[in-house]
């Protein structure tokens, strides 16, 4: 981390810079200043999409994506709660992960349903439900998996790791 000489082409490649209080450019910044209390308090670690373009972008290999992922991991044990629209996506980065957790894989019915009733939003999405499922689009139950039992591993000994955090 030591090594970004702030570029900013992280923030340049991120799709979702533009929503954030601080670009991954200023997060690496702040890390490296020690502002780790501004960051966990900030919208910026809960809309990041983890999709780690900016670790790709980056020209001295820093994984901008994995200090986003440990900031979340901290503000998770620190007990900040992100605010306003950062909620949901909390909200929905728990039942995408509850959801692989249980079944192996994503299951869209599934995870739009648990996002649904954790945001209190229940209709959500409804209106494209039905077209999606008269398509073939959505199945009804979730997939068989042979590895889900596997996988259902990983995430315990990873909750045990982290001292039964999430």
């Amino acid at each position: 981390m030591q090594k970004c000489y702030q570029c900013g082409k992280c923030t340049a490649g991120c799709p979702v810079a533009f929503t954030m209080d601080y670009p991954p450019q200023q997060v690496i910044r702040m890390v490296q200043l020690g502002m780790k209390d501004e960051l966990l308090k900030s919208n910026t670690i809960w809309i990041c999409a983890s999709c780690s373009t900016c670790s790709t972008r980056c020209p001295c290999n820093v994984e901008v994506a994995h200090v986003m992922e440990s900031l979340r991991i901290m503000a998770g044990k620190n007990g900040t709660a992100p605010a306003g629209k950062a909620k949901y996506v909390e909200v929905m980065y728990d039942a995408l992960l509850g959801t692989v957790e249980k079944y192996g894989r994503t299951y869209e019915v599934g995870l739009v349903m648990q996002n649904n009733l954790k945001s209190g939003k229940l209709l959500n999405g409804a209106d494209m439900g039905l077209p999606m499922f008269q398509r073939g689009k959505l199945q009804l139950m979730p997939p068989k998996l042979q590895g889900a039992a596997e996988v259902a591993r990983i995430f315990a000994e990873v909750r045990k790791l982290e001292g039964g955090v999430k």
